[in-house]
């Protein structure tokens, strides 16, 4: 999938200095597009968005 166009997106609650981030992007139709801040140029994790819902809660879960 080509997301050189794709408008990356990170959350207000992230830090200046970039610490533990991730950005998302829109994909294709219901697809998000998830990145390491820190590593733009590496790997790109595709979800649909009720996996990205079941992710965040996770995480949240997990403080």
């Amino acid at each position: 999938m080509d997301l050189t166009q794709a408008k990356w997106r990170r959350s207000t609650h992230s830090g200046p200095n970039g610490g533990e981030c991730v950005e998302l992007a829109d994909a294709a139709g219901a697809v998000v597009a998830v990145r390491d801040s820190k590593d733009p140029d590496g790997p790109v994790l595709l979800l649909n968005r009720a996996a990205l819902r079941v992710a965040v809660r996770s995480a949240a879960a997990a403080r």
